[in-house]
C-alpha cells in the first residue's frame, strides 16, 4: 500500500511539472520572451498608436534620383536651322529682282457690288502627284524649299502672325506654334566626356519639328461675283497647317487636327520672292508660289462650304460614305460654276 502511494506521489509530481512547463511555454510565445527556446514565430500586434514607423516595411521603398543635384541647362532654340547663304553667287545670273520682287496689289471690291460671296473650305492633299511641288527637297538662300519650312519660317521670325482658327480671332506666339507642332521639350543626360559613365548634368532641348510629318493643308478662299465688272474672283483668305491623326499602332488615319493658320494676304509678299520648283519650267520664267495659288495650279477637294449649309459643319460631319463626300464636294463646285453660267445668255 505504501508503495503504491509512492508511485502515486511521483506521477502527480511529473504531471505538475509537465503543466508548468506548457504554460510557461505559451507565455513566452506570446509575450516574445525567451521562453519555449524561441523557435515559436511570432506575429506582432497591431499597433494602436497611430505611429507611421511601423508602416514603414509594407509600403515601397521611397523613390531616389541620383541626378536631382546635377546642374540643368536649357537649349530650346529651335531646331530648324536656317540655311546658311551662298558667300558667292549660286547661279549663272543675277536673280536680284526676284528678291525685290512685289505681289500685285488686289482689285478692290465693293461690298455694294458683291452680288454673290460664298466661302468654301478645301484640302490640299501633299501626296498627289500634281501637289509633289509643295514637298520640293531642297535648300536655298532663304532656307529650305519645302513649302511647310517656309510657311514655318516666316511664322517664328515673326514675318507673319500665326492664328488659333480660321477666323483668325487669336494670334499664337512663337511659343505657342513650337509647342502645338514640335509637341514640347526633352530632357536629356549630360555624360563626361572622359568617362561616359559619370553623368555631369542635364539639359533640357526642344522636341524637332519635320515638315514632312505634314501631308495636307487647308485653304480658305471666297467666291463673289462683282456686278460691276461682271466676273467672278476668287480671293484666297487663310492657310491652315494640319497634322494627320493615326489610329494608335497602326498606320490608318482617324482625321486631322489643325496646327495653325495664317492671313494668305499677310503671306503673299514672301510668297512673291519665293520660286516653285518645276523641271520643264526653268530660268526667267519659273513662277512663283504666289502665282500658284493665284493660278490655282493645285490639286484640291472641297471639305465644306457656305452653300446650303446652315449648320455650318463639314462634310464629313453630314456623309458618312467618303465617295460620296467627294461627290458633294463636286457637287459644290458645280452650283458655283452654274450660278456664273446662267447669268449669261447664249
Amino acid at each position: 500500500m505504501k508503495g503504491k502511494l509512492i508511485v502515486f506521489g511521483m506521477m502527480t509530481v511529473c504531471l505538475l511539472l509537465q503543466v508548468n512547463t506548457a504554460e510557461a511555454q505559451r507565455r513566452g510565445g506570446r509575450g516574445g520572451g525567451s521562453g519555449g527556446g524561441g523557435t515559436t514565430p511570432t506575429t506582432p500586434a497591431p499597433d494602436t498608436t497611430g505611429n507611421p514607423q511601423n508602416n514603414n516595411n509594407n509600403g515601397q521603398p521611397p523613390t531616389f534620383d541620383p541626378y536631382a543635384n546635377l546642374p540643368i541647362t536649357y537649349d530650346t532654340a529651335s531646331s530648324n536651322e536656317s540655311a546658311l547663304p551662298s558667300k558667292r553667287n549660286d547661279n549663272a545670273f543675277d536673280k536680284g529682282s526676284v528678291r525685290d520682287r512685289k505681289p500685285l496689289e488686289y482689285e478692290h471690291l465693293r461690298w455694294d457690288d458683291a452680288f454673290y460671296a460664298e466661302k468654301v473650305w478645301r484640302e490640299l492633299d501633299l501626296r498627289e502627284k500634281i501637289n509633289k511641288v509643295f514637298t520640293y527637297e531642297a535648300v536655298d538662300d532663304n532656307g529650305s524649299q519645302m513649302f511647310i519650312s517656309m510657311l514655318m519660317n516666316a511664322v517664328t521670325s515673326g514675318k507673319v502672325t500665326a492664328f488659333v482658327d480660321d477666323r483668325f480671332t487669336t494670334e499664337m506666339t512663337t511659343a505657342d506654334v513650337y509647342q502645338k507642332t514640335a509637341g514640347g521639350l526633352d530632357t536629356a543626360l549630360v555624360r563626361d566626356l572622359n568617362d561616359i559613365n559619370k553623368v555631369v548634368g542635364r539639359t533640357v532641348t526642344r522636341k524637332s519639328f519635320n515638315p514632312k510629318d505634314v501631308t495636307k493643308i487647308r485653304l480658305k478662299e471666297e467666291w463673289v461675283f462683282d456686278r460691276e465688272s461682271s466676273r467672278m474672283f476668287v480671293r484666297i483668305l487663310g492657310i491652315g497647317i494640319l497634322k494627320t491623326e493615326y489610329v494608335p499602332n497602326t498606320k490608318r488615319e482617324r482625321g486631322t487636327s489643325s496646327l495653325f493658320w495664317v492671313y494668305y494676304p499677310d503671306l503673299r509678299e514672301m510668297l512673291a520672292k519665293a520660286e516653285v520648283y518645276n523641271p520643264k519650267n526653268m530660268g526667267q520664267n519659273r513662277m512663283t508660289w504666289e502665282e500658284l495659288f493665284e493660278s490655282r495650279m493645285f490639286g484640291s477637294y472641297i471639305v465644306k462650304s457656305s452653300i446650303d449649309n446652315p449648320s455650318n459643319k463639314f462634310i464629313r460631319n453630314l456623309i458618312d460614305d467618303p465617295i460620296l463626300r467627294l461627290l458633294e464636294g463636286e457637287n459644290i463646285k458645280e452650283k458655283i460654276f452654274n450660278f456664273e453660267q446662267d447669268l449669261w445668255s447664249y
